[in-house]
Formats: structure tokens, C-alpha cells, sequence
């Protein structure tokens, strides 16, 4: 999928934001390592990472840094401005013009970058339209003066990705969205048809992983793990989703390369719009 000129994103990717600790983290880094430099898998499918520079208050982008810099061609890396992590672990909102600009600022220190591939906008507690002008109008200001390639936005409402898009152009909707979770069926269709790549976070659950009869029983009928199915699923329900699943281990890596290729067949996605019990 391509977003600007000289920037390519196709269907995989990775998710920096699984690990909240440096013993976590570092623990993921040989997948994150293997993933991006090994030949027979990195000309394929894994052409981008997804990380903020407040995953870890500065943690997780200093160590794909430590990982992956000078990083090599073809790889984009997708990050996000909008929260902060707290001390009581919370989320708070960072919105104002010098907190964004702070933001970028900092992701570009910590990754080692003269510019970012795409930065989403996280919206949070609101989803009218008047209030992704002011921010988002911020980040496109970065992006005239070349700090940012690319804009995106995450947690939104199909009406803020159109104010958005008044301001500068959107090349990815990041919303929380998987076969359990479809609030954005809607969305997901509206992105296909506007060419904009839609990012689901949370694609196998998020802090409650999923836990679907249905994705069990396609699994075992298809030689693969539920997780897999979740993941297949997400790449037929649209052609222009793009998943970040979070990978911190080598098992989950190639579970998460092989699922790109798994069919599924029409009574499977028949199979897979019918409700689903949790197990």
C-alpha cells in the first residue's frame, strides 16, 4: 500500500507496544531483529514497525534503535503522538501545540531519525470532529517543515478522519478493531474505498486475548492456531488493512508471517460472521 512516494506499506507488521519493561522488551528484540534483517522474510511482508515514544516512557523506541539502527531500506516505521504513560500507569492526554511538537521531537531523538515515516494522531475521550482541528492542524504544520512524512490518526471516528483530511491528507485509520470487536465495520469499508489503510490495534485481543469457539474449531478443521485465523481473517475482511499484531518472541513471529498466507475458504468466512461465544 502506498502512502507517500518513496514510502511502501504492505500487509504486515510489527507491534512495538507488547512489552512494558526493559526485561520484556529485550526479550523481544531477537524477533524484532529477525523479522527486519533476515533476507527470505524481510522482502516480503514485514516492511514496518509500529512503536511510540511513550510505550515505555522512551523505553521501546530507544532499544529498536539499539536493535535495528542504521536501519535498512524498505523499512518504515510507524509511530504515534497524543498520551503519555503516568506514573499510576494511566494514559493522560497530551494534545497542546507544545506537548506534539515535544512528542515528535522525541520520537525523532530516540529512533535516530531526520524525519518519521507516519505519525498517528491519538485521540482519546472524545470523537467529535472539532477537536482533531487543532492537533491534528499541529502535526501537519510538522509535516510542511519535513520533520513527517506522513499523517495518520488513531481512536477516531469516521467524522474526524473527514475533518482531518480537510487539513492534510490520512493515510491510516489505527482503531481498536478484530473479529469480536467490529464497532468500525463501517470504517474499515469507508478506508477500503478512500485507498487509506486501516490498522487495527488489539487485532488478537489486547489484555484479554481472544477466546472464540469459532476461531478454535476453524483452526483445527485448517492445521493452524486460533490466532492465526484471527489474524487471516483480518487480511480477507479488507484489502487495505494492515496488522500489527504484537510480536515478542520467534514463536509468535512466524506464527504471525505464516498467517498472511493461510486461505480462507467462503464457508470459513461464512463461519466467521456468524456470532461467536466466548469459550
Amino acid at each position: 500500500m502506498a502512502v507517500e512516494a518513496d514510502t511502501a506499506v504492505q500487509d504486515e507488521g510489527l507491534g512495538g507496544g507488547n512489552g512494558s519493561g526493559r526485561q520484556e522488551m529485550h526479550a523481544g528484540l531477537p524477533a524484532v531483529q529477525m523479522a527486519t534483517r533476515r533476507p527470505s522474510w524481510s522482502v516480503c511482508r514485514l516492511t514496518h514497525l509500529d512503536t511510540s515514544d511513550y510505550y515505555g516512557a522512551h523505553l521501546v523506541n530507544g532499544l529498536i534503535r539499539e536493535a535495528l539502527h542504521p536501519y535498512r531500506d524498505g523499512l518504515h516505521i510507524a509511530t504515534k503522538v497524543g498520551a503519555r504513560r503516568s506514573p499510576d500507569r494511566g494514559w493522560p492526554v497530551v494534545l497542546s501545540r507544545r506537548e506534539l511538537i515535544r512528542a515528535v521531537q522525541d520520537n525523532l531523538e530516540h529512533l535516530g531519525l531526520d524525519a518519521l515515516d507516519l505519525v498517528n494522531l491519538r485521540m482519546t475521550d472524545t470523537l467529535e470532529p472539532a477537536d482533531i482541528i487543532e492537533p491534528f492542524t499541529v502535526l501537519a504544520e510538522l509535516r510542511d517543515q519535513g520533520l513527517i512524512r506522513n499523517l495518520g490518526v488513531s481512536n477516531v471516528s469516521m467524522d474526524q478522519v473527514r475533518t482531518a483530511q480537510e487539513i492534510a491528507p490520512v493515510v491510516a485509520v489505527q482503531n481498536h478493531y478484530n473479529i469480536a470487536h467490529r464497532l468500525d465495520d463501517s470504517l474499515v469499508d469507508w478506508c477500503a474505498r478512500q485507498g487509506i489503510a486501516f490498522v487495527p490495534f488489539w487485532p488478537l485481543g489486547g489484555f484479554r486475548p481472544l477466546q472464540l469457539q469459532v476461531l478454535e474449531d476453524v483452526a483445527a478443521d485448517l492445521g493452524a492456531s486460533a490466532r492465526q485465523i484471527a489474524l487471516a481473517w483480518l487480511l480477507h475482511r479488507s484489502p487495505t488493512i494492515c496488522l500489527i499484531p504484537g510480536t515478542s518472541t520467534r514463536e509468535h513471529l512466524a506464527q504471525n508471517i505464516e498467517a498472511a498466507d493461510i486461505q480462507l475458504p467462503a464457508a470459513v468466512l461464512a463461519a466467521l460472521e456468524e456470532p461467536v461465544p466466548v469459550i
